[in-house]
């Protein structure tokens, strides 16, 4: 297999600073590459069509590691659906678009499985992209993906470009959001059976150091006991008890952030964009790539497993009036088994890890 990258590669890694985005950073440094470009939000506004070209033509990159976005949980994605498809939009157009303007020939562009119908074939497959309707709660997101994914897949076709689009499952790991009204449900769950836990204990000087590393409302952990309290109860957080959203009966699939980047580096390095058809297809689509465990479990289980881990003795309580989203979005990683790369920390050692890393971050 061919390698595209060496340690003298100048690669730009929007989002350096994310989920994915830290951990394809940690990687590439501990491969010794050292021509990495990377700007918070302070100091580059992906929003900002202007900044982006002036960026790309100061900076020239060689390679794009396209993993900035607008991300949130259910609530989020619910709430703020202007946000999300507006601003994803902007950052993909921005960032795509002065990459073929200036003559980038690799990018990765970082999708999500969320893009696929609701009622999606499972396992799913690339081939069932655009075959029905989405799930209503995050259609305006997952239809900014889909574009991405359509605009890389065109330049290909039309430019001869190499940008390769790669739709990962649910991620969790270090540098993961934990943040109690906008964050994804598995570093939701760990922050909430983790306060559940130090109320039942007593445990106040927790609490409120909790609390002052990621404020709640902006609450950093000066309240009275009792408004402490009152507020934790607003997301569910009780001494004897967490209330968590749905029946807990929908299954998902995760994967360890560190895994994500160590495919995204694998496909970014050994696949071009004419691996993923047959060659002589008249209609070429569908080239993107599901990146997973090819696991899944339900929420309830993945509740029992994080307050086993954590050593709750409360109770879970599950609030079926609330959405549960989509039943089932279990995705193939056939494709992915097929090019080579397989994933290797399995659901138990990650939630075991991500509990220790959020209490010592």
């Amino acid at each position: 297999m061919k390698t595209k990258l060496n340690p003298s590669t100048k690669i730009y890694v929007a989002g350096h600073r994310g989920l994915v985005g830290s951990a394809i950073w940690r990687q590439l440094e501990s491969r010794g590459f050292t021509q990495l470009i990377g700007r918070t939000h302070a100091e580059l506004d992906l929003l900002d069509p202007v900044a982006v070209r002036e960026f790309f033509d100061t900076e020239q990159p060689e390679v794009v590691i396209l993993a900035a976005a607008h991300v949130g949980g259910i609530l989020a994605n619910n709430t703020y659906r202007g946000d999300f498809i507006y601003q994803n939009l902007q950052i993909q157009q921005n960032v795509i678009g002065e990459s073929f303007r200036h003559g980038v020939q690799d990018l990765l562009f970082l999708g999500s499985s969320c893009i696929y119908p609701r009622e999606a074939k499972q396992p799913i497959t690339e081939d069932e992209l655009l075959t029905g309707p989405l799930e209503y709660t995050n259609e305006p997101y997952a239809i900014a993906k889909i574009a991405g994914l359509k605009l890389c897949e065109s330049l290909n076709l039309q430019y001869g470009t190499n940008y390769i689009a790669v739709m990962p499952t649910n991620l969790y790991g270090p540098n993961d959001n934990f943040h109690l009204e906008n964050s994804h449900v598995l570093p939701a769950m760990i922050r909430k059976i983790y306060l559940s836990k130090c109320l039942g204990l007593g445990d106040w000087a927790a609490v409120r150091a909790d609390l002052q590393k990621r404020p709640v409302a902006g609450e950093a952990g000066t309240a009275s006991e009792a408004e402490l309290s009152a507020l934790l109860a607003r997301f569910g957080i009780h001494a004897d008890r967490i209330e968590l959203w749905g029946s807990g009966k929908p299954l998902r699939e995760f994967l360890w952030s560190e895994d994500m980047a160590a495919a995204s580096l694998y496909v970014l390095e050994h696949v071009d964009f004419a691996d993923l058809y047959p060659e002589g297809s008249k209609e070429i689509r569908n080239c993107h790539i599901n990146i997973g465990s090819g696991r899944e479990l339900s929420i309830r289980e993945l509740a029992e497993l994080i307050a086993r881990t954590i050593g709750y003795q409360g109770k879970l309580r599950w609030d079926s009036s609330k959405p549960d989203g989509t039943m089932r979005k279990l995705c193939s990683v056939d494709k992915l088994h097929a090019l080579g790369w397989r994933h290797s920390v399995e659901i138990e050692e990650g939630v075991a890890r991500l509990y220790d890393w959020y209490l010592t971050h």
